[in-house]
């Protein structure tokens, strides 16, 4: 089971980004963040702040509360 709420937000981050059929280059266009530093939050290998989870929610037209929800799916 995993707990490890890095790779919890990038599984997250992942699934809204595929719901709107997005690249990680798209999203990083839209949000203004780095498309490697997404990358790496979305393998869980980086601590993302406050204020890039709401750059990324706005850009995703969700919530930021969304982000911190449990993923549909895990990943060993």
């Amino acid at each position: 089971m995993l707990t490890d709420p890095r790779i919890l937000f990038g599984l997250r981050l992942i699934e809204a980004r595929k719901r709107k059929n997005w690249s990680q280059e798209r999203l990083a266009l839209e949000s203004g963040l780095a498309r490697s530093y997404l990358g790496g939050v979305e393998r869980g290998k980086r601590n993302i702040a406050l204020l890039n989870i709401c750059r990324l929610a706005e850009a995703l037209e969700i919530p930021p509360a969304t982000l911190m929800e449990p993923p549909s799916t895990t990943r060993p």
